[in-house]
């Protein structure tokens, strides 16, 4: 596949007169770092490896802010709001720009770019920085798009990550330099529209995992300098030799030293358990009041190599870390949870007042070992409920808390077929099918459902070591997704959990916040928000989604992340989607929440409605921009 070349000419001035400040650029520089750190990496060549694709995609971005005033340049209508931002464009282009031509060839005739060299900044010594592994789905898009030119790469990214049109897509590559931007289009169209996967931590160059350079190179590298070091360090010792008092670090031990509190986390014999029925007296229904359960906890070997190996994994040992969760050994004796033989495989589980820590090995003995870590600071009786123990053949086990007493398999799709029970066994129950490894389109989502003789609660894999619970209702006031109107309202959105997969979530709600009379008289449409909060507190997202009578599946209108809307803090939301009828009409319909008291739109659509619902005729394609007022006079900003 023949690459595309970026021309070299200057960025054309603004038609509109614009000019962005070097202070407006910084402020969406600083806004929508991740975002665009992202962009970088997918476009950077895949041969320059994932660490250097990390590091570099860091430096573009950081280095994409200008020095002085510039010409704002014509950036295409889009959804959201950040995007009518032209300090917003200016970095955007300028990033693309660098990353395409770092995927340039060197040449004799030429001096460097500096896109094209190891960036000298950021840079960190000993570790290479990757970023944490998706599924197999993310796997086979990252090698699709390696096959990619450079151009047909961005053109991926802004259609998956900005929204853009073709149309747009062909004129921002024009204003970085791309000489034929429909030819990348038409190359990026060879891959499978599968954007949604670009949300996942697998191109997340802000969400990293370290593992150590080459140890023996750096002992070589090392050698000679610390050779020629050591007759200075002797000098030293006799011009001034050290008296008596305090080093610099007081009383630490040296750095790796077997101090007692280290050797005791590591000792099996030190390891906590909780009595069966501790639970039953505890002022406290969480982890903690867990016993130890499994055929395998008197195992002072396996125990002792799950210890071990937590304290130090090998490189041989595949680790996974939720987003904001750290990896480093316990602090002291964890609590043993689990030891036991489940699908070909020894499985421990242990929890330190703030983690679950997972360490599996293989049953026949042979090398290879995994451990996972979860962040369950704060769970309570409901987020407690249960703990993944093993993902084979696309199903999922659990270990339950000793207080459930039934345990079933619903499907979320089909609030009406109701739930297939599952066996339990000594709290570990038999497998289900899990959606967090199924791939193609989606057709089910199947939950775990609870009971513990007071309450049913809805849980769901979302590829993490602790399921999320499911609720619905107005925010602050959610309830257990147990009765018919609560299961019919998680139906159509059901898919869009897939969207929060790896994010480290601890619990989604679903908000019926409004409902539309749709213009053609076909009947009503539910306005749903869904807040996926975290076990780390930030990087809650917020999807506002529209339904229609009849529909298999709810429509993202729009989507936003860490903002207050949907949640306890603040659960007012106001959303808008295009909307075509039957008879080929296009209208703007937009909802607040019922507290709404007026809605204006303004931009590509103008109308006004003293309501908190609003429809106005439309074209096709038309953006807008949303604002409301509540009852209480305060304002509201539409999502996103």
């Amino acid at each position: 596949m023949q690459s595309q070349d970026v021309a070299q000419r200057p960025a054309p001035p603004s038609p509109t007169g614009l000019v962005v400040d070097v202070e407006q650029a910084e402020a969406a520089l600083v806004e929508h770092y991740p975002r665009l750190v992202r962009l970088a990496y997918l476009v950077l060549p895949p041969r320059l490896g994932r660490s250097r694709r990390v590091l570099t995609a860091h430096a573009l971005a950081q280095r994409a802010l200008p020095r002085n005033r510039t010409p704002a340049p014509v950036i295409p209508a889009q959804s959201t709001g950040r995007h009518g931002d032209p300090g917003y464009a200016l970095v955007r282009l300028q990033v693309l720009r660098t990353a395409l031509e770092a995927g340039l060839p060197l040449t004799a005739k030429a001096w460097p770019k500096r896109s094209q060299l190891p960036p000298l900044l950021p840079h960190v010594w000993g570790l290479k920085l990757f970023p944490r592994s998706g599924g197999a789905d993310e796997l086979a898009l990252d090698q699709r798009l390696s096959t990619l030119s450079g151009p047909a790469r961005a053109v991926y990214a802004l259609r998956g990550l900005e929204r853009l049109t073709d149309d747009g897509v062909c004129k921002v590559l024009a204003a970085v330099g791309v000489a034929d931007p429909e030819g990348a289009v038409l190359e990026a169209d060879g891959i499978p529209a599968q954007y949604g996967l670009l949300d996942s931590p697998e191109f997340d160059p802000c969400s990293l995992q370290a593992r150590p350079t080459d140890l023996m190179r750096r002992r070589q590298h090392l050698k000679a300098a610390l050779t020629a070091g050591a007759a200075l360090l002797v000098c030293g010792a006799l011009l001034g030799l050290p008296g008596e008092g305090w080093g610099p670090e007081g009383a630490a031990a040296p750095p790796y030293a077997r101090n007692p509190a280290a050797q005791a986390a590591l000792d099996p014999s030190k390891l906590t358990s909780m009595p069966p029925a501790a639970w039953r007296s505890s002022a406290r229904t969480d982890f903690s009041v867990w016993p130890a359960r499994g055929d395998l906890t008197g195992d002072k070997a396996l125990l002792r190599r799950a210890l071990a190996v937590w304290a130090r994994p090998g490189e041989t040992v595949q680790v996974s870390v939720t987003p904001g969760t750290l990896s480093g050994g316990p602090a002291g004796p964890p609590q043993l949870l689990y030891a036991g033989t489940v699908d070909a495989a020894r499985v421990v589980i242990l929890y330190d007042g703030l983690r679950i820590a997972r360490y599996a090995e293989p049953q026949d003995g042979t090398q290879g070992a995994a451990l996972d870590f979860a962040r369950v600071d704060g769970a309570g009786r409901a987020e407690a409920g249960a703990v993944v123990l093993s993902r084979s053949d696309g199903n999922v086990r659990y270990l339950t808390a000793p207080w459930v007493k039934k345990a079933g398999e619903r499907d979320l799709m089909k609030p009406g077929s109701g739930a297939m029970d599952l066996t339990l066994t000594d709290g570990v129950t038999t497998p289900l099918a899990s959606p967090a490894l199924r791939s193609g389109p989606c057709t089910s989502w199947n939950v775990l459902q609870l009971t513990d003789g007071v309450r049913t609660r809805l849980l769901t894999d979302l590829g993490e070591l602790v399921p999320a619970r499911l609720t619905t209702g107005r925010p602050g006031s959610p309830r257990e997704v147990s009765g018919a109107a609560a299961l019919r309202t998680w139906q159509p959105f059901a898919c869009s959990l897939g969207t929060v997969r790896s994010a480290g979530v601890r619990s989604v709600n679903a908000w019926a916040f409004n409902e539309q009379p749709l213009p053609d008289a076909s009947g009503s449409a539910a306005w749903v928000c869904t807040r996926a909060e975290t076990w780390r507190g930030g990087g809650a997202r917020v999807l506002a989604q529209f339904h229609t009578p009849g529909g298999a599946y709810g429509a993202t209108a729009t989507q936003a992340e860490n903002v207050p809307a949907c949640g306890e803090r603040d659960p007012h939301v106001l959303a808008g989607v295009l909307w075509k009828s039957k008879a080929g009409d296009w209208y703007l319909l937009a909802a607040g929440s019922r507290e709404t008291a007026s809605i204006r739109a303004t931009g590509g659509v103008n109308g006004v409605q003293r309501s908190s619902l609003l429809t106005v005729p439309a074209e096709q394609g038309a953006q807008a921009q949303l604002k409301g007022n509540l009852k209480d006079g305060r304002s509201l900003r539409g999502l996103g």
